[in-house]
């Protein structure tokens, strides 16, 4: 008895110690030897133009910082630490979302702490795996192909391209499959409804498929902007097209 009054109390503690509500969040970040007073920018999208919008901006101190804020659905966007070569991508959503900035290599910086971030680094982790060995072809015989130019050597260059494209395509039809599995089991995911919705851009793409992909989403993310637009798309889907013959209606004489 004793023990479990003990996890209770233990798990009511955890809860009243969060320090973020229900639609809010809060950015943690660690940014360890970065000088005090450099820039943070949290970037988004504008929603009509979807053009880049600074949302906040915060300063270094003492290799720290914090951004605090609402949100109303999981989105993409950035960070951007001044005089660094890129952006830090992740999406913002209600939770306490932690950042380890390194400084040294802006792209190995590390985000976590909410359920769809964990996933976010999950699937990219997993997709550099599937993307590998298109990566060294190209590192192992980039100076190849540069002397092959230079001097206009055809069959050389022919034959890496050639080498080349078959990876490509191996490394397309690889993802496509974990796309579409990735999807199948993650139905609350925001990685799941983005896959969804660029999936429209495939003119091969079944219908059926998508609708039924669509119908498993849990609601959190069908509620979503791109989860609003897929709905849209299935009801565009299904209509009529222009000039198409109108189905009989009731029983010929």
């Amino acid at each position: 008895m004793k023990k479990i009054l003990f996890v209770l109390t233990a798990s009511a503690a955890i809860i009243s110690c969060s320090k973020v509500k229900d639609g809010e969040y809060l950015i943690t970040g660690t940014a360890t030897g970065i000088e005090n007073g450099k820039t943070i920018i949290l970037q988004g999208a504008d929603p009509a133009t979807r053009m880049p919008v600074s949302l906040d901006t915060v300063k270094v101190e003492n290799g720290k910082f914090e951004i605090k804020g609402k949100v109303t659905e999981p989105a993409f966007h950035t960070l951007i630490l001044q005089g660094a070569n890129g952006p830090i991508p992740f999406i913002l959503e209600t939770g306490e979302i932690k950042v380890n900035i390194d400084k040294d290599s802006i792209h190995k910086s590390k985000v976590s702490g909410t359920y769809n971030n964990d996933e976010y680094v999950a699937f990219t982790e997993d997709m550099t795996k599937t993307q590998k060995n298109l990566i060294d072809f190209q590192k192992k015989n980039n100076q190849k192909m540069q002397q092959a130019q230079q001097a206009q050597d055809t069959a050389t260059i022919n034959g890496l391209m050639k080498q080349y494209m078959t990876i490509q395509k191996e490394v397309q039809e690889s993802s496509k499959t974990k796309y579409l599995k990735y999807a199948e089991t993650h139905p609350k995911s925001f990685i799941t409804v983005l896959i969804v919705q660029s999936m429209f851009n495939d003119p091969a793409a079944d219908t059926k498929k998508l609708e039924a992909l669509y119908n498993s989403l849990d609601e959190s993310v069908k509620n979503t902007a791109p989860g609003k637009e897929i709905k849209t798309r299935l009801g565009q889907a299904k209509m009529p097209s222009v000039g198409a013959t109108a189905p009989a209606v009731g029983s010929p004489n």
